[in-house]
């Protein structure tokens, strides 16, 4: 089978590789499309700090079933599916209290361990998510970005009529945004310094954006929710700046959700998150559930995915994709590589 091997940063072999043997409780899957993560571009560029090559990448994708180990049960050949691309141990207390999603030894598939960037996977029975007979595989790959917007708003609490405003407006911003209408926050603000990516959110229907280069976000927040305010903020790109105007736009007794990976520790005015009495929530991957919740919801039409892809390769030109996304750059949002 074909398989695509990052040996070192910004290099990537194509080989041909045993095809994989689902063993007991196992499921083998015929991988038709990959989506490309923010994350996978930092490992390209060699500035992700817990990974080692040669790697295999893939986390984001979906497939067919091709065959079942011995066991298995309520999956079927050429079922579509997607899978939870998490490895835990089971054992550590967020494990015994059913957060494995932050496991202690958490390893994570196209990271930590092998991912899926080959023509046939397997994984256990029990990571698979079943995908509706109408899925198009695209749709597939988006499960998993959408189940971690599904996560970090679940974190949340009762967002039913509640202002939000979501500050990033990549691709798990617009999902978070769009996964806050879905729990029935009353409007969402997005912000960004990017307008392609403004114009992206406006095309999946959210309430609001704004330019913060153009624009302070305490402004775009007067003109949105009046002297309301919001009550809860979302921050998804990971920058300090962005932190820092949420926690002094944002309503007392309000919620932030950090959801964005910080490259260096953010400065927090703790005296505003303690005067306000602020609820500060992390938010790491997702679990089985939110998987789940993300099929309903792109099955639904309630989370829209196709205005996000930006191009589509072949598998054999995976490198390419890479040059795209650097050329592109914030005009990047979606990036698939096809299989077939």
């Amino acid at each position: 089978m074909r398989q695509a091997v990052m040996i070192e940063p910004g290099k990537i072999a194509m080989g041909e590789a045993e095809e994989p043997v689902a063993g007991p409780g196992q499921v083998r899957i015929r991988i038709q499309r990959i989506g490309v993560c923010g994350s996978d571009i930092h490992v390209f560029h060699g500035e992700h700090p817990f990974v080692t090559y040669p790697l295999i990448q893939g986390h984001e994708y979906a497939g067919v079933v091709d065959e079942l180990g011995e066991g298995v049960t309520g999956i079927k050949l050429g079922d579509k599916v997607t899978a939870t691309p998490q490895e835990v141990c089971g054992r550590c207390p967020p494990c015994e209290r059913g957060q494995y999603n932050a496991c202690e030894e958490l390893k994570v598939r196209g990271f930590q361990a092998p991912g899926c960037a080959q023509d046939f996977f397997v994984t256990e029975a029990d990571k698979i998510i079943m995908l509706p007979d109408d899925f198009q595989p695209e749709q597939g790959a988006f499960v998993e970005p959408v189940a971690v917007a599904a996560h970090s708003t679940g974190r949340a609490g009762d967002l039913a009529g509640k202002n939000v405003v979501v500050s990033g407006a990549g691709t798990i911003g617009n999902f978070v945004a769009q996964a806050c209408k879905c729990r029935g926050a009353a409007k969402v603000l997005i912000a960004d310094v990017s307008d392609y990516r403004l114009e992206v959110a406006n095309a999946v229907g959210v309430d609001a954006t704004c330019n913060v280069t153009k624009e302070p976000l305490a402004d775009a927040a007067l003109r949105v929710f009046g002297e309301r305010g919001f009550e809860v903020g979302a921050e998804v790109a990971g920058v300090e700046a962005s932190l820092d105007a949420l926690v002094a736009g944002i309503g007392k007794g309000g919620t932030l959700l950090i959801v964005g990976v910080f490259g260096d520790r953010p400065a927090v005015d703790m005296s505003v998150v303690c005067e306000h009495e602020l609820t500060v929530k992390g938010s790491m991957m997702y679990r089985h559930e939110d998987f789940e919740q993300a099929v309903k919801w792109i099955a639904s039409g309630e989370v829209q995915t196709d205005p996000l892809v930006s191009k589509h390769f072949a598998f054999e030109d995976f490198d390419k994709a890479y040059a795209f996304i650097d050329d592109e750059g914030d005009k990047a949002m979606k990036v698939m590589i096809d299989f077939e």
